[in-house]
C-alpha cells in the first residue's frame, strides 16, 4: 500500500519589496514550524536572487498549488523571533500610511539583520557601567505635583502632554518617571527628534542611570554599534533606549514607558520612504502595549494641544504643565521687539541689537544672532541684466557660499564654482543679494574684532565630532557671540548665554504654507529659551517690520495658549487639520504635464468616492517644482473623518497601482502631510 503523501507546511514571508503582498513559500517536510516561529528571519528565494524575510503566518492555505511554491532556504535562528508587539506595529505602520509590509518591517531591522549570512557576530557587551549615580535635584513645586498627577493614574495605556515653558525642568520630570520605571523591572524609550540633541541628553541620563544599560539608536552609529544596541534592546540588557524616529521601532520586551522631547518637531516625520511620524507611532504603541506615553514640549504641535485640551471635543491626552523655569532665581526672558521700519538695519543690525551685543561683551555674556539661513547669501546676481544664480536642476537659487568659494543648490546638492563674470552679458561685478549666516559672521567680526565668533550650522557641524567640538566651545565659555541657525534652537542649556536676536523672521509670516506660523512661533520662542537660564537676566531681541502682528505679541507675552487657541480658531474656519484629515498623493517625472496627467488620472479613477465625504482638491505643481531634473506635482484629498479617508485610500492605492504611467515616473501617498 503505497504511503500517503503529507501536504507540506506553508509559511507566508514578508520581503522587503515594493509591492503590497506577501509570499507563499513551503518548507521542508522533514522539518515543521509552528505559531512560535512568526517573526523568524528566513532566506528565500525570489526569481534569481535571495532575500531576507520575515514569517507573519505559518500552516497558510496558499493559492498556489503545493509544486508552484518554492522552499524556505533556511530559517535564521541566531536570535529569537521578532515579538509580537513589534509584528503588531510594523503591520499598523504599513497600514495607516499604506505602504508595503515587507518594507516597513526590513526598513526598521538593522542592516546586519537584513544580511543573508547569520548574525551570529553581534551578539553585544551587556551595555552600562558601575562611576555612582549622581544624586537628583530637588524638584519643584511644580514638578511634584506633575509626577503626582502621573502616578496618581496607576499602571495601564495614559497619554500625557508635558507643556513646559523653555529652561522649566522638562528633563527631570523624564528622568524621575524613568527612575520610578528602572525600579518596577520595565524598559524605557526615549525619543528626541535630531541626532544633535542626543549627545547632552545621553550624558545627562547616563550620569543619572550608570548601571541601568543605556544604548542609543540613530542613522550617525557606525553599522556594527547600532546592530548591537539594537539587539541589547531586543534581548532585554538595555533598560534605556535613546534615539530618534527609527528607534520607535526598536523591540523592546519589557517595555513600560515611552517619552517623546520636542514632540513638535518635524523631524519625527520621516520624509523619503515609508512616511510615518515616529511620536504617532509611539502613542499607538503606548496604548498596545499598556504603557504610559509622555509628550513633551515648550511649544506642542497644535494637534497635540487640541487632542490635551479637549479642543473640538478631544481631550485624549492629559495636560501637565510647568510655568516656571526651574533654577531658583531664574525667569523667562524679556522679549523686546525692534520696529526696522523706524529702525533702519545696516547689515542686518539695528542700532539696539548692536549696543546689546556690545553691553554683553562688557558683562562677559554670550550672545546668539539668529539667521535661520546658511551660506553668505541666498543669491548671486547680474545688476546689469538681471541674470540670477539659478539651479540647472531645481525650481530654486544656488546658494553663495563664500568660503568655500562656490555656489550650492540646498535641494539637490548640485554645486559649481563661483563665477568671475556673468554668464549672459559678462559683467564682473556680481552682487549677493540678501545675506546668510557666513555673512552675518564676517559683519559682525568687522564691527566686533575683539570678539570670538562660533558659526553653528549645518556646513560647521557637518559630523556629530564637529557638532561635540561646537558645544564644548560653548559651554567652555571660548566663544562671546554665536551665529547660528535652529541646530541652536532647542534643547540646549548654556548657562553664559543671555542675549538672543532673531534678525529675519518675517518672511514666514506670509508663507502659502497655512502651518508657517506654527512653525515660527515654535522656532522663535524654543531659541528665545536659550537665553537666561541660569542665575542671569536673559533678553530676546526680534527685528520685524509688523510688530503689530499676533504672533509677535503673543511671543513678547510668551503665551503659548493664546497663540495656540487663536490658530486652531483659525483652522476650525478653514476645515483644515486638526478639524480635517488629509492625504498627499505627489508623482514626479522628467516632464510636469506626465505628473500633472498621471495625479488627474488617480483622481478621475476614485471620483465616484466624493459622495462618501472625500474632497479632492485639483493637481498642482508642488511648491518646489523641480528637484534633481524631476518636475513634481500632488493632488490633495481631504476627509473629516479619518476613518472614511483611511477606507478610501485603501482601496485607492490599488487603483493608482494599476493606472498606465511613464516610465520614469515615480509616485508616492503621504499620510496626514506636514509640508503643502
Amino acid at each position: 500500500m503505497a504511503e500517503r503523501q503529507t501536504e507540506p507546511c506553508v509559511v507566508r514571508v514578508a520581503l522587503d519589496l515594493p509591492l503590497r503582498r506577501l509570499f507563499d513559500y513551503r518548507f521542508p517536510d522533514e522539518q515543521h514550524l509552528s505559531a512560535a516561529d512568526v517573526g523568524c528571519r528566513v532566506r528565500v528565494p525570489i526569481g534569481q536572487r535571495q532575500r531576507i524575510g520575515i514569517i507573519v503566518a505559518v500552516g497558510v492555505a496558499s493559492e498556489l498549488a503545493p509544486a508552484e511554491l518554492k522552499p524556505v532556504l533556511e530559517v535564521l535562528r541566531d536570535q529569537g523571533p521578532l515579538p509580537d508587539a513589534w509584528l503588531r506595529l510594523t503591520s499598523f505602520c504599513a497600514a495607516y500610511y499604506h505602504a508595503p509590509l515587507g518594507q516597513v518591517m526590513l526598513g526598521t531591522l538593522p542592516a546586519r539583520m537584513r544580511a543573508l549570512a547569520p548574525a551570529r557576530t553581534l551578539a553585544g557587551r551587556k551595555p552600562g557601567r558601575s562611576r555612582p549615580a549622581a544624586p537628583p535635584p530637588p524638584l519643584t513645586a511644580e514638578q511634584q505635583m506633575v509626577l503626582g498627577s502621573v502616578q496618581a493614574d496607576g499602571c495601564g495605556f495614559h497619554a500625557y502632554l508635558l507643556h513646559g515653558v523653555t529652561g522649566s525642568g522638562k528633563t527631570e520630570v523624564y528622568l524621575r518617571l524613568i527612575e520610578r520605571a528602572l525600579a518596577a523591572g520595565q524598559q524605557v524609550l526615549l525619543l528626541v527628534p535630531e541626532i544633535n540633541l542626543t549627545p547632552q541628553l545621553e550624558a545627562r541620563v547616563a550620569e543619572r542611570f550608570p548601571a541601568a544599560g543605556l544604548v542609543s539608536l540613530h542613522s550617525d552609529l557606525a553599522e556594527a554599534a547600532r546592530s548591537r544596541n539594537w539587539l541589547a534592546a531586543c534581548s532585554g540588557d538595555a533598560r534605556i533606549v535613546l534615539g530618534t524616529r527609527l528607534a520607535v521601532f526598536a523591540p523592546l520586551p519589557e517595555l513600560g514607558l515611552i517619552i517623546v522631547d520636542e514632540e513638535h518637531d518635524s523631524s519625527f516625520k520621516q520624509q523619503d520612504g515609508v512616511r510615518y511620524s515616529a511620536r504617532d507611532l509611539a502613542v499607538f504603541r503606548a496604548r498596545d502595549s499598556g504603557v504610559p506615553v509622555v509628550l513633551g514640549s515648550a511649544t506642542p504641535s497644535l494637534e497635540s494641544w487640541a487632542n490635551a485640551t479637549g479642543d473640538g471635543g478631544r481631550g485624549r491626552y492629559r495636560l501637565l504643565s510647568l510655568r516656571q523655569r526651574a533654577v531658583e532665581g531664574s525667569r523667562l526672558p524679556l522679549v523686546r521687539i525692534i520696529d526696522t521700519r523706524l529702525e533702519k538695519p545696516q547689515d542686518g543690525l539695528s542700532g539696539t541689537l548692536l549696543q546689546a551685543i556690545e553691553q554683553c561683551l562688557y558683562r562677559r555674556e554670550q550672545s546668539l544672532i539668529f539667521l535661520n539661513r546658511r551660506g553668505y547669501a541666498p543669491v548671486m546676481s547680474c545688476p546689469a541684466c538681471g541674470w540670477i544664480s539659478g539651479c540647472e536642476r531645481c525650481a530654486a537659487n544656488l546658494v553663495l557660499h563664500l568660503v568655500d568659494r562656490c555656489l550650492r543648490c540646498h535641494h539637490c546638492g548640485f554645486q559649481t564654482r563661483l563665477p568671475r563674470q556673468c554668464p549672459t552679458c559678462g559683467n564682473q561685478d556680481l552682487r549677493p543679494l540678501g545675506r546668510g549666516t557666513q555673512r552675518l559672521e564676517m559683519v559682525l567680526a568687522e564691527r566686533f574684532p575683539q570678539a570670538r565668533l562660533l558659526r553653528v550650522d549645518r556646513d560647521s557641524a557637518g559630523s556629530r565630532k564637529q557638532w561635540t567640538e561646537l558645544l564644548r566651545r560653548i559651554h567652555d565659555g571660548e566663544a562671546d557671540i554665536l551665529v547660528g541657525t535652529q541646530m541652536l534652537a532647542k534643547g540646549h542649556d548654556f548657562p553664559k548665554l543671555t542675549l538672543v536676536a532673531a534678525i529675519a523672521p518675517d518672511a514666514a509670516l506670509f508663507a502659502a504654507d497655512w502651518r508657517a506660523p506654527e512653525r515660527l512661533f515654535a522656532q522663535l520662542m524654543q531659541v528665545a529659551g536659550r537665553a537666561g537660564r541660569s542665575e542671569r537676566p536673559g533678553e530676546v531681541l526680534l527685528q520685524t517690520q509688523f510688530p503689530d502682528h499676533p504672533l509677535y505679541q503673543a511671543l513678547q507675552h510668551h503665551d503659548y495658549p493664546g497663540f495656540a487657541a487663536a490658530q486652531l480658531k483659525e483652522r476650525r474656519q478653514a476645515g483644515f487639520p486638526p478639524y480635517a484629515y488629509q492625504a498627499m498623493l505627489r508623482a514626479e517625472a522628467p516632464r510636469m504635464a506626465d505628473a500633472i496627467a498621471f495625479l488627474a488620472a488617480a483622481r478621475d479613477c476614485a471620483a465616484v468616492a466624493a459622495a462618501a465625504g472625500i474632497c479632492f482638491y485639483d493637481p498642482v505643481p508642488m511648491r518646489l517644482s523641480r528637484r534633481a531634473n524631476m518636475e513634481r506635482g500632488q493632488l490633495l484629498v481631504e476627509s473629516p473623518s479619518r476613518r472614511a479617508l483611511q477606507a478610501f485610500l485603501a482601496d485607492w492605492v490599488t487603483q493608482i497601482e494599476a493606472l498606465r504611467a511613464p516610465a520614469r515616473l515615480r509616485w508616492h501617498l503621504e499620510v496626514d502631510p506636514l509640508d503643502l
